[in-house]
């Protein structure tokens, strides 16, 4: 018959466990000498001080490829998409003209977007361009180059400024109104838009870095009607019937004005 083991007391569990963590005998802590622990460490210190070198000049080398100003890769859209401003939930401009809390946040939102076109700002940062001429910034193949570029002044969108001043609303027309949406096309990298002709944005019922925007001022809009507006680009050789992206080229937004 097999012996049963005989029990270990506590105190010599204990005992085992001290000799463990300090055997002052062989004098080794956990099972290994300082020398042992003071290779492991070494080799782990050098090892992983390796891979973060390693993984430091792999990064250094990523960038030294990477242009700031242009994306390494990027898909060619045929059609640039549309947005408008203000930023509405579900491209939805609605608001009471007798109740100022209703479009005040629209107010503050044109106010916020327009503020890096301010004449002074555009004048300090960028460079006045020849009209009617597509502008290029070379780089010379110098990494990093500084580009400037064309200068689009907030006076230039006059009654849809908010500077409140030569005929401009504060308010954008919304205290009276006579609301100012403004349509943005989305920059691409390397777009020639029109074919060397003028691109106009177009407007109509459905039932131009701080790149250049359009103003729209709907003057005559029926209150406490909701109306579903379209704006499209209209240009050669641009797409704006893309059923399958209806950002392509174009916006879709409703806008109700309402009046007690």
């Amino acid at each position: 018959m097999a012996r049963d083991k005989e029990k270990r007391s506590c105190g010599q569990v204990l005992a085992e466990w001290r000799a463990f963590l300090w055997d002052p005998r062989t004098r080794q802590f956990l099972g290994r000498t300082g020398t042992s622990w003071g290779l492991i460490l070494l080799f782990y210190l050098v090892f992983y001080g390796f891979l973060a070198g390693l993984f430091a000049l792999t990064m250094w080398v990523m960038l030294q490829s990477v242009d700031p100003h242009v994306p390494k890769y990027q898909d060619r859209l045929l059609t640039p998409g549309l947005m408008i401003r203000p930023r509405a939930e579900g491209l939805d401009v609605t608001f009471n003209v007798s109740q100022s809390h209703t479009w005040l946040p629209y107010v503050q939102a044109l106010h916020q977007f327009l503020e890096p076109y301010n004449d002074s700002l555009q004048a300090a940062r960028n460079a006045p361009c020849v009209p009617g001429r597509y502008n290029e910034q070379p780089d010379d193949a110098v990494p990093n180059y500084p580009k400037r570029a064309c200068r689009f002044n907030r006076s230039a969108l006059g009654a849809c400024s908010g500077l409140g001043h030569a005929g401009a609303d504060w308010d954008y027309g919304y205290g009276s109104g006579r609301p100012c949406v403004l349509v943005k096309v989305n920059r691409v990298i390397n777009f020639f838009p029109g074919r060397n002709k003028s691109i106009n944005v177009i407007c109509m019922a459905k039932v131009n870095y701080t790149q250049p925007v359009v103003a729209v001022r709907f003057s005559n809009a029926s209150a406490n009607v909701e109306h579903h507006i379209e704006c499209r680009l209209q240009a050669e050789g641009l797409r704006t019937d893309d059923d399958r992206d209806k950002f392509a080229g174009r916006v879709a937004f409703r806008l109700r004005i309402n009046r007690d």
